[in-house]
């Protein structure tokens, strides 16, 4: 006798979701994977789609690199869809496992995103039209845990109205739920094997909807079947005969089914083309309407065109006549505005004559400084020739010449730059007033065409030296400890300038200058503002005023409230100690040194150049300068009574060490020619193998053939330049220039 009972497998259907959770190891869920591998071998043949479902949370924060959570709703669309994404691509990993399953048959992904997952499934079965959901239970009796609560499989066939077919995959049964059923049916192992071979063989035409009008008959033969399986009790001929009626009655009871759920399908497909029609025609209507309206539209606008063609018209009517009065009205003011602007351009002459007298009165009385004519600077830089330009800035150029037999520096204003005027004049102003041995001393200047004359800086910049730029050697690190001190001076005398205190505003190392004997002297004070009144350190206001300055070394806090005071400058001062120190750009450099000291891996960052740092002391150096850079000017310290100390007793030990240095150093023999007895400035070796000074040796081949050092017969004239010991020289030379300072 055939088993023709409820076997859990649904009828023929177009498409298939299994909801799959992930494992540990990369492998997935047991249970999971058991529901993936049960729905291959008896749904994925005969289904038209197959989807693999996972849940992820929904996201309502995202992480911070600081380890915070910020909500999505404070955060831009954009970056959420971005990091959701991100997310999502990370969880398809979840379906590697499951997809070996699959083999090489067609399936899909799909992410879910929902707190109750559950819900996200059931939601997602209904929008989506899927015919059947599959799910797998870990455990074979999950409907009866309660200790650790409901599972998702439990969740959703608790829902009394679901809109598919469901199966709950478990080690020992499969729990089905029909669509739009609120009650389920299971099978035994041992049954569900025979129940997936009579899907296969026969279940044509079965439908889970209406599982329900022979669910009697079906119970009544699963119980008796295993009754004669185990043996509990047998069946009378009577009884046989009774089943074997009931078998015929479902037999014409299921073709019956089949009849009506033919035509059901027959009439559903009639009313979906009726719909598709009547959506047709609401088409047609809405474009015949829309027509309409726009015709009417056009009648409207053309009929308020001609209005309003009518009134301009008349309007312009008005105004033709009006502009005929007005060029009447017009001439007569033009006559008289003519003669007015007249007479209004020659007092504005006479008055510009006036100032300018005024003004070249002031200067040609002012006794601080040189006044020079413009013929003495033209003829003084051989008229601005080029091959003596040793700078350039946002100025002008600068010229170095000579005047009243002195090498001097010549900043000239450049054409143009009439708004630099006014730093000309202050710079005229301040520096006239100022001498300091670290302050650039301001030797003359030419009012009436914007030049500056200073005293010449041989050795250039220190931005220079900090960045190897035109050939300039490396410092030592005691001559960079005094030009840090050196820095803290000039500055403290402008701070403490009287009447009133004179702060840079353009501290930086390109304005910083050094002499022949590398002595450091700030210069550039076009930008610098004399404060009335010193706002004090916890006190932050907010002013109108233009900022000044170079980003990078610009103080904060004057950026952010315009407020500007003297503990302004300390900001550049730390940065371009720590410029010193590493030989690196001031972008980010204060954030570098910060975390090299916290790590311990300060001496990592120091200049490579420099191989013999005083690491205590250098390290002393470094945290001088980040006071000096915070972010605030309260917390900064103060310049003459802890930064000047701290620094002179730094620069004695750094004197100390240039002196020990001295003496030290001597020149080897073979650095001298034989010839002239003096050290060499372009060696050349010679056929003889000894190296000389190329004009001493030239000299010696005019007029000798033998060798002067072995009285040898040369066998040739050729001279070879010697690049590693005239290298070897120059390095020798700085050291003792360094150390003589």
């Amino acid at each position: 006798m055939n088993d023709d009972g409820d076997s859990g497998v649904p009828a023929p259907m177009t498409s298939v979701a299994v909801a799959v959770h992930g494992g540990s190891g990369g492998s997935g869920g047991n249970g999971s994977r058991r529901a993936v591998k049960w729905a291959v071998e008896n749904l994925m043949d005969r289904a038209d789609r197959f989807v693999l479902v996972h849940v992820m949370p929904k996201i309502s924060s995202i992480p911070t690199p600081s380890g915070d959570w910020i909500p999505v709703a404070e955060i831009d669309a954009d970056m959420v869809t971005m990091y959701v994404e991100e997310i999502k691509e990370k969880v398809q990993e979840i379906f590697i496992p499951f997809k070996k399953l699959c083999k090489s048959r067609t399936m899909e992904t799909l992410i879910l995103e929902g707190d109750d997952p559950a819900w996200a499934l059931l939601k997602y079965m209904s929008e989506s039209g899927i015919s059947c959901l599959v799910m797998g239970s870990c455990s074979s009796n999950f409907l009866t845990r309660k200790l650790k609560g409901p599972g998702v499989p439990t969740s959703v066939l608790s829902y009394t109205a679901n809109p598919c077919d469901i199966y709950v995959v478990s080690k020992k049964r499969i729990v089905t739920k029909a669509a739009n059923s609120s009650h389920s049916g299971d099978t035994s192992s041992a049954h569900r094997v025979s129940t997936q071979r009579d899907n296969r063989e026969g279940f044509r035409g079965f439908d889970e909807q209406v599982s329900g009008l022979d669910s009697f008959s079906a119970e009544s033969r699963e119980r008796n079947h295993q009754n004669l399986e185990n043996g509990i009790g047998t069946l009378s001929l009577r009884e046989c005969n009774s089943v074997a009626s009931l078998d015929a009655d479902k037999l014409d009871s299921q073709a019956e089914v089949e009849q009506l759920r033919q035509e059901l399908q027959n009439t559903i497909a009639m009313y979906k083309r009726a719909c598709e029609e009547l959506v047709h025609a609401q088409k047609k209507v809405q474009l015949v309407s829309s027509v309409c309206l726009e015709e009417t539209r056009r009648v409207n606008v053309a009929l308020e065109r001609e209005e309003s063609s009518k009134r301009i018209a008349a309007e312009e009517k008005a105004k033709h006549l009006e502009a005929i009065k007005e060029v009447e009205r017009a001439r007569v003011l033009l006559a008289k505005e003519a003669y007015e602007r007249q007479i209004a351009e020659v007092n504005a002459l006479e008055e510009s004559s006036e100032k300018r007298k005024l003004v070249e009165a002031l200067f040609s009385s002012d006794k601080r400084y040189r006044r020079y004519t413009w013929n003495e600077i033209e003829i003084a830089t051989d008229f601005f020739s080029e091959t003596n330009v040793i700078g350039e800035g946002g100025y002008g150029k600068v010229y170095k010449c000579s005047l009243d037999h002195t090498p001097v520096a010549v900043k000239v204003l450049q054409n143009g730059a009439d708004e630099k005027k006014h730093e000309f004049l202050k710079e005229v102003e301040v520096l006239s007033q100022l001498h300091h041995p670290n302050i650039v001393l301001l030797l003359g200047a030419c009012p009436e065409r914007g030049c500056l004359v200073y005293q010449y800086m041989e050795n250039g910049s220190l931005e220079d030296y900090i960045y190897r730029w035109n050939g300039k050697s490396q410092l030592p690190w005691f001559i960079r400890f005094r030009i840090a001190f050196e820095i803290a001076c000039g500055l403290a005398f402008l701070h403490n300038a009287k009447p009133e205190p004179i702060v840079h505003r353009d501290l930086k190392p390109g304005n910083i200058l050094l002499d022949s004997n590398y002595v450091s002297k700030i210069g550039d004070i076009g930008l610098a503002k004399i404060i009335s009144e010193v706002v004090p350190d916890s006190i932050t206001e907010y002013r109108d005023s233009m900022l000044a300055g170079t980003l990078f070394y610009m103080d904060p806090e004057y950026q952010r409230t315009g407020t500007i005071r003297p503990k302004s400058d300390l900001y550049a001062f730390g940065i371009i100690i720590l410029q010193l120190l590493t030989s690196r750009h001031p972008n980010g450099l204060l954030l570098t040194v910060e975390n090299a000291m916290r790590n311990g891996s300060f001496i990592d960052i120091l200049d490579k150049s420099v191989t013999d740092w005083p690491l205590v002391e250098t390290e002393e150096l470094a945290r001088i300068a980040l006071k000096c850079s915070n972010l605030r000017c309260r917390d900064r310290p103060d310049l003459d009574a802890e930064v000047l100390p701290a620094l002179k007793r730094l620069v004695d030990i750094a004197n100390t060490s240039a002196e020990v240095e001295r003496h030290n150093i001597h020149a080897p023999s073979h650095y001298y020619c034989p010839i002239l007895q003096e050290i060499m400035d372009d060696p050349y070796i010679a056929a003889d193998g000894f190296t000389y000074e190329h004009r001493a040796i030239k000299a010696w081949l005019e007029k000798h053939n033998v060798s002067p050092s072995t009285k040898q017969k040369f066998q040739h004239s050729m001279l070879t330049p010697d690049h590693t010991l005239r290298s070897a020289i120059n390095d020798w030379r700085s050291r003792v220039t360094f150390a003589g300072i």
